[in-house]
């Protein structure tokens, strides 16, 4: 392969690169991404399980072309080089191809993070499924960029803290790893999963909680997404005292970068 970036569409059985495509960000009703290493990968099952529920949800007829289309996916990927590949399910009602891929190199690792609350009520239209506003969340990130910060907080209506534009939020008091409860729209992250399992592993106490950002000041808190696994919060524009030292963020990412696994040849095949 050539070039930071190729598509391809799922055409009758084939996956078949596409050199010229569409900007297509509008018509993503799903997605999902993750990140690969030298040919290794975490969770995986988790991210095709998570996009499997998001087409249940909106394109329940798609389903049984599933797995013919992740075994293409899986031969396709590279084993080389460090890339963030993303599969999308396009709600094009002028096209009979629907899924795709695209692999795209990754960006260099970024261990920590600058937050900036965004200056609204959370304006996601489908903040529980991926896609829909992947395209918002890369605006809200830009607008943090302005703000001279790396990721955009989201709030709910009452200034309840949801999770940032493109990355989840966690962090810890008194020794116990906290975040935000599943009654609030969030996306279903599979880092945090593996976090709050490594937590549980080693002894560590877990709870969800409704906080406000006043309640966050000094604090050791996390972004955590795919691409970067966890980043330490270092500036936040709304806490007074700014965030707390990262006690805990090496331990974790050591055990992060452990539950990676080679790349199977084969849908189902280790």
């Amino acid at each position: 392969m050539t070039g930071e970036s190729q598509f391809y569409c799922f055409r009758e059985g084939v996956l078949a690169e596409v050199t010229e495509p569409d900007n297509c960000e509008n018509k993503l009703a799903a997605a999902d991404s993750w990140l690969i290493e030298e040919g290794k990968v975490r969770a995986l099952d988790r991210h095709l399980e998570r996009f499997r529920k998001a087409i249940s949800g909106v394109s329940p007829e798609h389903l049984p072309f599933l797995d013919t289309f992740y075994g293409l996916v899986i031969e396709t990927l590279p084993r080389h080089g460090r890339w963030f590949p993303r599969i999308e399910f396009h709600a094009d009602e002028d096209s009979k191809h629907h899924l795709h891929l695209r692999l795209r190199v990754a960006p260099d690792q970024l261990d920590s993070v600058k937050l900036w609350t965004l200056d609204e009520v959370d304006p996601r239209v489908s903040p529980t499924i991926k896609g829909p506003d992947l395209s918002l969340g890369q605006q809200l990130r830009r607008r943090a960029n302005l703000h001279g910060a790396d990721e955009a907080v989201l709030l709910g209506p009452t200034g309840i803290v949801l999770e940032g534009a493109l990355s989840s939020l966690v962090w810890w008091r008194d020794g116990v790893l906290c975040a935000p409860p599943e009654s609030v729209p969030w996306l279903p992250s599979v880092t945090r999963e593996l976090v709050f399992e490594i937590a549980r592993q080693s002894g560590f106490s877990t709870r969800e909680e409704l906080v406000t950002v006043d309640r966050m000041n000094q604090l050791e808190i996390w972004t955590l997404s795919s691409l970067h696994g966890i980043r330490l919060v270092t500036d936040w524009d709304a806490l007074p005292n700014g965030p707390g030292p990262g006690e805990h963020v090496e331990a974790f990412n050591r055990r992060l970068r452990m539950l990676s696994s080679a790349l199977p040849e084969q849908l189902g095949k280790d």
